[in-house]
């Protein structure tokens, strides 16, 4: 029976990605573990300054500015599940620039039942992956290219797994003109060893985006495509169901432009280059899969801010995901 309860809690964590996840495994991998990724809706392969956490989303943001800087983040999801991640950043003396990380999801104590509602203990699970990565600008070009690799172990209850991955991607900065555009190819992996005998994929994403810095305006908006690897990630909300006078069930129709826009995040960094600035976003697919009907939930919207004090750092990002909970996540960068 606790391989039965242990099965549950894993697709629990799968699906609670929404309806993209819960096919795959190591969901944790996309998910956003750092106040920057958190308040910019989640998922972006645009921003290209000192911030060290966007290497682990798309591996040529990882630059110079960068060099000596240790990112610490951590955060609550629901209940007692937290998450969080760190990375220390460096520039070679030939230009080439390098990072060291670490990704995790702890999902606390869960209590345990067999099939007669009798109390059999407790149990716990936890992810990890230990990253590495490596980045360098083309010669002569504004394009720059990166990859990550990733050790993943994950622990359900009294099964292990243990799994590598890789992320490869590229960016164009123009920094006179102040359009960034960037793609990221994650989680390209396998499993090592599976929790029983069948394997199973890992979360595989393709995310695309520009950014354009506003001339004089200390903005910088966003424009992201997530998910590019599946069309059709929108589906028919049960609770939209419309029930005819003559007892006929119509379920809701979902058509090209809303599987289109669920792709769609968009967002904002306000007081760029300063010392205190504000990130804004609205993800369209948390938006639409969380929203509960005749009721104000504000789902997609997220906010964060960073204050920048010499060598530290500190970032938040708060984001609605359900009437029942939200995400707030706490970063710390310090110049080593």
């Amino acid at each position: 029976m606790r391989q039965v309860l242990a099965s549950s809690f894993l697709l629990f964590s799968l699906v609670s990605q929404a309806q993209v996840g819960g096919s795959d495994i190591y969901s944790f991998l996309n998910m956003a573990h750092s106040p920057r990724q958190n308040a910019l809706g989640g998922i972006n392969v645009t921003s290209y300054d000192e911030n060290g956490s966007q290497v682990l989303y798309n591996p040529a943001s990882l630059n110079s500015e960068m060099h000596g800087r240790l990112n610490v983040n951590y955060g609550n999801f629901y209940g007692d599940v937290n998450m969080g991640n760190a990375t220390y950043t460096t520039t070679l003396k030939n230009g080439r620039n390098l990072h060291f990380g670490v990704t995790f999801m702890g999902y606390g104590e869960i209590d345990g039942y067999n099939e007669y509602g009798e109390s059999i203990g407790t149990f716990t699970g936890n992810d990890i992956a230990v990253s590495m990565g490596y980045s360098y600008q083309i010669e002569d070009s504004d394009f720059y290219i990166g990859s990550n690799i990733k050790f993943i172990s994950s622990s359900l209850e009294s099964y292990t797994s243990y799994g590598i991955a890789a992320d490869i991607g590229g960016m164009y900065v123009n920094p006179e003109t102040g359009w960034n555009a960037g793609v990221s190819f994650r989680n390209l992996g396998f499993q090592l060893t599976s929790y029983q005998d069948e394997r199973e994929s890992l979360p595989f994403t393709i995310t695309a985006g520009v950014s354009k810095q506003l001339e004089n305006v200390p903005i910088r908006w966003h424009f992201t495509l997530e998910n590019l690897q599946q069309w059709e990630i929108a589906f028919s909300n049960p609770n939209r169901t419309q029930v005819g006078l003559d007892g006929s069930v119509s379920e809701e129709e979902v058509g090209f432009f809303d599987h289109a826009l669920r792709h769609v995040i968009f967002g904002a960094d306000l007081f760029t280059n300063k010392k205190f600035n504000l990130h804004l976003a609205y993800n369209f697919r948390r938006g639409e899969e969380m929203k509960v009907l005749e009721q104000r939930s504000f789902a997609g919207f997220s906010a964060g801010f960073s204050l920048k004090l010499n060598r530290i750092h500190f970032e938040y990002s708060h984001s609605r995901v359900t009437l029942a909970g939200n995400t707030n996540l706490l970063g710390l960068s310090i110049k080593l």
